[in-house]
């Protein structure tokens, strides 16, 4: 589905790489969350993935595709939901009319569905439309499409706490096997029972590439009274004890991918070193 090998990218030649070496390879049938600081990159390398930047040097290939050529075989199998976007001063059936000739495995019904999920109005303007409101919609129609690969930067922000639990249910009930998502996003809570992949970014690399299997097999996360241990790995303060993230013996646990993304990028060596 996607192949990424020894990719590089900078923006000019008087700025050092945001990427050296960059290698991914991501499968359909997952759910795969980017993850990274502020400035790590993650907005610029799903902009490569779906072909609006253009590697410096290295290669990727998405569904066979070079995606800078942005070929109509490669975009009518692609949608992406940028963090901001812009919809016109037309109506919800005006809007799927114009675009859903684009996607040819365009599903009219799921999108109806969807749209009863999210309780959007479809005779209004979408100009007259909430933030929130406006995202629900894109993220409906993005579902629709049906498209192989969704690609979806930061789809939680606007979104109320009712929405993101009909969002999280919605993205759950409506992939097939056949489908890659990925979600860029600084909101882990909101998509954590989602994700089946952690791509996280650091300093031009992928300092983690793993599925959530294999981090639950190696590493356990709970609560305990106390933050040290020879046992313990990493452990941050809560009301009333800590969250820790210790050696797995008892066969697998839940992954807590926020705590594990703290302990990883704030030197958790120990962590590190644990799941490779």
């Amino acid at each position: 589905m996607i192949d990424i090998k020894n990719l590089h990218f900078t923006y000019s030649k008087k700025q050092p790489p945001l990427f050296s070496n960059l290698d991914c390879e991501l499968q359909p049938g997952s759910i795969a969350g980017l993850l990274g600081k502020n400035g790590a990159g993650k907005t610029t390398l799903l902009k490569i993935m779906i072909g609006l930047l253009f590697p410096t040097d290295g290669q990727i290939k998405v569904n066979e595709h070079k995606p800078g050529k942005r070929q109509p075989s490669f975009l009518q199998d692609l949608y992406f939901v940028s963090e901001e976007f812009t919809l016109p001063s037309i109506s919800i059936p005006d809007y799927v009319k114009a675009n859903s000739g684009f996607y040819p495995m365009f599903d009219g019904a799921l999108l109806e569905r969807l749209i009863a999920d999210f309780e959007l109005p479809e005779t209004k303007s979408l100009q007259k439309l909430s933030y929130g409101q406006k995202k629900k919609f894109i993220i409906s129609f993005a579902l629709a499409t049906k498209c192989r690969l969704l690609v979806l930067d930061e789809p939680t922000n606007g979104l109320d706490i009712p929405s993101k639990a009909i969002f999280r249910k919605v993205l759950a009930g409506s992939l097939s096997e056949e489908q890659l998502v990925i979600i860029s996003t600084h909101q882990v809570k909101d998509v954590e029972n989602l994700i089946d992949r952690i791509l996280l970014l650091e300093n031009g690399q992928f300092i983690m590439q793993k599925d959530l299997y294999e981090i639950s097999s190696k590493l356990n996360f709970a609560t305990s009274a106390t933050g040290e241990g020879d046992d313990i790995l990493y452990s941050e303060i809560i009301p009333g004890g800590y969250k820790v993230i210790t050696p797995q013996v008892n066969g697998s646990s839940s992954v807590d991918i926020e705590l594990l993304f703290n302990a990883i990028t704030q030197g958790g060596d120990k962590v590190k070193d644990h799941v490779k």
